[in-house]
């Protein structure tokens, strides 16, 4: 089984492959997963619908007929809840003959490293004491968050892969947007979903 990413940013071509491979791992450990290099589109263009037409296209080609398309993007300052399902509907119009998920990250991506946060202690130069911030899908600049207690600053380019490989994947489920990618990747790999941790943020 094949699956292709569509993404905005240059952290998450790194990232992303790391974050579905753990996933899949986690949820389908004895399937085969084949992820493809992720399909980078600037957000101002992914949110176009011919530009989104065009990418879906592209990856529907290569994942092939049993393929799987994941789109994984940035809120920023949209609704996840509208933003989300309004992409999706674009692109089952163009590729109804493929399995396809949209998940938008509530402001960023690294909301979801804010949400597992103490995973993180002592990764990247963060402190050994970090705790997850209250309403951590609600701070709008989460890369912010992390750079100011990183010794050397946070760059997406570098440090997004490397949390990305070892963050909590259970404990990031606290995080609205999070647990939506878990469920998707769920659906796409045919599998059930597990019950939702209960966890105090």
């Amino acid at each position: 089984m094949k699956l292709g990413l569509i993404v905005e940013g240059h952290g998450e071509v790194s990232a992303a492959p790391i974050l579905v491979r753990r996933l899949a791992r986690l949820l389908a450990p004895t399937a085969h997963l084949e992820v493809l290099l992720p399909h980078r589109i600037p957000r101002g263009q992914l949110v176009k619908e011919d530009d989104l037409r065009r990418a879906i296209e592209l990856t529907a080609r290569k994942v092939g007929g049993d393929g799987r398309i994941l789109v994984l993007l940035d809120a920023d300052k949209d609704l996840p809840c509208v933003l989300g399902p309004q992409l999706l509907g674009l692109a089952r119009k163009h590729r109804p003959d493929r399995a396809i998920s949209v998940v938008v990250a509530q402001c960023e991506y690294e909301a979801w490293f804010l949400a597992a946060a103490e995973s993180l202690r002592g990764q990247r130069g963060l402190p050994s004491d970090l705790r997850a911030p209250t309403g951590f899908e609600r701070i709008r600049d989460a890369k912010g968050w992390l750079r100011e207690r990183m010794p050397q600053g946070y760059s997406e380019t570098i440090d997004q892969a490397a949390l990305t490989s070892v963050f909590d994947l259970e404990a990031a489920r606290r995080a609205d947007s999070f647990d939506k990618l878990f469920r998707d990747m769920c659906a796409l790999l045919e599998v059930s979903i597990p019950p939702r941790p209960q966890q105090s943020p």
